[in-house]
């Protein structure tokens, strides 16, 4: 294991076929596929930039009450 937590999977060979990481670094990830897929729209990177600069917005309480969770 390294110091950042991933582990390699290797195979009888002593070939690498596989890592285990840690879920924060797989949820950071995720993120930033999601992110840079969203950024391929022109219309959807607008939408993130306007959101980005908001200064108003809703309580993350109330947003939580109104879908019930």
């Amino acid at each position: 294991m390294t110091a950042t937590g991933i582990q390699y999977v290797l195979d009888e060979n002593g070939k690498t076929t596989g890592v285990i990481v840690p879920i924060e670094i797989w949820r950071e990830i995720e993120a930033d596929k999601e992110t840079t897929y969203l950024l391929k729209s022109e219309k959807m990177k607008q939408r993130l930039l306007e959101a980005k600069d908001r200064a108003e917005g809703i309580p993350y309480e109330v947003v939580r009450e109104k879908l019930g969770i």
